[in-house]
């Protein structure tokens, strides 16, 4: 799920209501809350709505659940940052220009700069850099990478990748890096979009791939971003297909034979995916199975919203009807804009399924 970008004038006051509203939220077991507090609060990620309502909830676990929603790790990091602001907490600046470090800072330029001698030069001085992390909070994601992972451009930066990408990226694997790295950085390279539009992604793939990186991690998080292209690739290169990559990905047959002993994991990531991809036989199968049209997505995969907000905002009009005739709830918000299908519909500029929503909303609740 997205976090909840801070305003550029952050007021702690604010933060502290917004914590005491998700303990009388919870009191009141609205849905959306129990989603945000199984996405963001680490004691209650595999908890079922059931779960989160039946525990007790004190003001610290919100509190931290707010922090963690802003993109900070903790209620005191978040405090911090809004009452003793650093450089590294310009959320308005690009990541490069957030790095206090200035030997980091430099090694990060001569990547961006595509200066290949230079970097291996400033690596060899420097040899601790290679696994150095900096710390960036106030996001989703990239929140401690390497240097490694700069070579990604994802978040975008500069918008832009060096032609010698593969090069640099060669120096930075040459030098030592932590296979946690090579993982990360793999995932960042297949959900990129500037990679993807400089034609760097498929021989990023490649490359990290030679030097170890896994391709199965990869590809769930490149299909999310429906890079196709990349998908593939890592199938190529031996990421397993399973239940929800093959929903992903359309192939029915292949769901079918994989749906029988997949997990309930498997099944609420196919769901997801198959939604978000307008796969509308592939929903109609795991429906079939019992799946949940009301379940938000899962935790990685567009968590703040359902099937049905994905099936809207893509203008599958087919696979929401499918989706309103097995029960999806046309009232349910997402957890992020709070808005509702039809909302996402408007917003994406998909009229056919906007009116579509908007009269089943009319027939379930007539004027009187």
């Amino acid at each position: 799920m997205p976090v909840r970008p801070l305003p550029p004038k952050p007021s702690l006051q604010h933060l502290k209501h917004q914590a005491k509203d998700l303990l009388q939220h919870h009191a009141e077991r609205r849905p959306g809350v129990a989603q945000r507090i199984r996405e963001f609060h680490p004691r209650f990620r595999d908890a079922s709505d059931a779960q989160i309502f039946a525990a007790p909830l004190k003001l610290s676990d919100a509190q931290l659940t707010i922090a963690r929603e802003s993109g900070f790790p903790s209620w005191p990091r978040l405090k911090r940052h809004i009452e003793h602001p650093t450089l590294a907490g310009r959320l308005d600046l690009p990541h490069h220009e957030r790095i206090e470090d200035p030997v980091f800072r430099r090694a990060v330029d001569l990547l961006d700069a595509g200066v290949v001698a230079g970097l291996r030069e400033h690596l060899r001085q420097h040899p601790a850099l290679s696994q150095q992390q900096v710390i960036f909070e106030g996001g989703n994601y990239f929140r401690n990478p390497t240097l490694l992972e700069f070579v990604a451009e994802n978040p975008t930066r500069r918008g832009t990748l060096p032609q010698n990408i593969v090069e640099v990226a060669k120096v930075l694997l040459d030098a030592g890096v932590t296979q946690p790295a090579l993982e990360e950085t793999l995932g960042l390279v297949a959900s990129s979009l500037v990679a993807h539009q400089t034609g760097a992604q498929i021989p990023l793939i490649n490359l990290l791939c030679a030097y170890g990186a896994d391709p199965n991690d990869a590809l769930r998080t490149a299909l999310i971003y429906g890079e196709f292209e990349a998908a593939n690739e890592l199938i190529r290169r031996g990421a397993r297909v399973d239940l929800p990559a093959a929903a992903a990905l359309g192939r029915t047959q292949e769901a079918g034979r994989l749906l029988s002993t997949a997990s309930s994991d498997h099944r609420h990531w196919a769901l997801a995916l198959a939604s978000q991809l307008g796969h509308i036989e592939i929903v109609r199968m795991l429906l079939d199975s019992g799946e949940d049209p009301n379940r938000y997505n899962p935790v990685g995969g567009h968590s703040h919203s359902t099937p049905l907000h994905h099936a809207a905002a893509a203008g599958h009009l087919e696979l929401a009807q499918l989706l309103v005739e097995r029960g999806a709830a046309l009232d349910l918000k997402d957890t992020m804009w709070q808005a509702t299908p039809a909302e996402w519909a408007k917003h994406e500029g998909k009229p056919e399924v906007e009116e579509y929503l908007r009269g089943e909303e009319s027939k379930r609740n007539p004027v009187r």
